[in-house]
């Protein structure tokens, strides 16, 4: 097994002259850390020359603990007394007033791979933050999970930018938090003075187990690469009526709901003729989440072969299917805060559930996405980092 040291390790043994006499602010959560587990603030507030002064917090928190889609307030380290700005609350770009007295803004976060994983709007939001204010930004490359050689789905219509997707990059995009951060950057022009500290041994071939670093979940839903392999395409049914699995103990992978018919469920899906999957049919009772403490009947997915396994296309799949057993069950749900569907925000069009709406097959839907992809694959090229 190949031995991949991520940025965190690459900045603190080769390049921390970069944080030399300088006022640092951390964009991280439990994700940030060193080979053998060390939170980066806790290696920073130890480096001589370098003060830490200042700690960000996406999605679920600085901890990581807080569900999904709940706002998190700001506070106080308990270990180092220095305050936690959450950029999930109030706010989701941080303010002149909090980056005041930061030279360098760091973000370490671990990434999904996935367009609409918000950790991603996070830091391009932080990076126009930066650029504003003239602070240095500098993103500590981790590896894409779900290998950096495979781009799939859609390209988000600029139309139905939000917080699940601000720029038109493809839903699998198949690039590190690092490579985004160069993109995002020159191409659509946030124009901030960035540094990307490189991995090292990474190959764009790589799943994360081929890279002998610890998985350390990036959100209380994402406990293992398993969930990480499935979520492009089943989180999907977070913009649905039909339970996700949030709230067992195999999200994204067990999907279902009271109303439906698990062995019918999956016999439909067994003659889809799936690709590098699995499913068999199962019943589950979530803790929390959509239909918690009910009786939830549907499949579980298993993935046999994830480099044949098409997660995207296995979801729209498993939607498609469902809606055609069960359309006096089936429902979209509508985002209160922008009154669009949940669906086209995390799909970024209104094309594909339009498509499934009118009829269209799921040959015709995917057609659609080759050019665009075509385009944003040539575009991607140019930020590429790795072999």
């Amino acid at each position: 097994m190949a031995r991949v040291k991520a940025g965190t390790d690459v900045l603190l043994q080769l390049k921390s002259e970069i944080l030399r006499g300088r006022r640092v602010g951390l964009i991280t959560n439990q994700t940030g850390v060193t080979c053998d587990l060390q939170p980066l603030a806790m290696a920073l507030a130890k480096m001589d020359k370098t003060r830490l002064v200042a700690l960000f917090g996406p999605e679920h928190g600085y901890a990581g603990s807080a569900p999904d889609a709940v706002p998190v307030d700001s506070g106080k380290d308990r270990t180092s007394a220095l305050p936690i700005y959450s950029l999930y609350g109030k706010t989701q770009k941080p303010t002149r007033e909090m980056l005041e007295g930061i030279e360098v803004l760091i973000f370490d976060i671990q990434d999904a791979g996935v367009r609409f994983y918000t950790y991603v709007q996070t830091m391009s939001l932080a990076m126009e933050a930066a650029s504003e204010k003239g602070v240095r930004f500098v993103v500590l490359d981790r590896p894409n999970p779900l290998t950096g050689a495979v781009v799939e789905g859609n390209v988000l219509d600029a139309t139905f930018s939000s917080f699940l997707g601000r720029y038109p990059i493809a839903l699998r995009h198949g690039m590190t938090v690092g490579e985004l951060a160069k993109l995002f950057n020159e191409h659509f022009q946030i124009n901030a003075d960035l540094s990307v500290v490189e991995m090292t041994g990474w190959r764009r071939e790589m799943w994360y187990d081929d890279t002998a670093l610890v998985w350390v979940p990036p959100s209380p839903s994402m406990p293992s690469l398993g969930t990480a392999i499935v979520y492009p395409g089943t989180c999907l049914l977070e913009g649905t009526n039909v339970s996700e699995g949030r709230g067992t103990t195999l999200p994204f992978e067990l999907i279902g709901a009271p109303w439906i018919d698990g062995e019918q469920l999956a016999g439909r899906l067994r003659g889809m003729k799936l690709e590098g999957c699995l499913v068999r049919s199962a019943e589950f009772i979530p803790l929390t989440a959509k239909y918690r403490g009910e009786r939830c009947r549907g499949i579980q997915v298993h993935v046999t072969e994830r480099n044949l396994f098409k997660p995207v296309k296995f979801g729209l799949t498993l939607i498609s299917a469902i809606r055609d057993l069960y359309s006096n069950h089936f429902d979209w749900i509508l985002d209160e805060s922008s009154q669009r569907f949940h669906f086209d925000l995390l799909m970024g069009t209104d094309k594909v559930r339009g498509g499934l709406e009118s009829g269209r097959s799921l040959s015709e839907i995917f057609e659609e996405w080759n050019d665009d992809l075509i385009k944003f694959k040539k575009i991607r090229r140019e930020f590429l980092l790795y072999p």
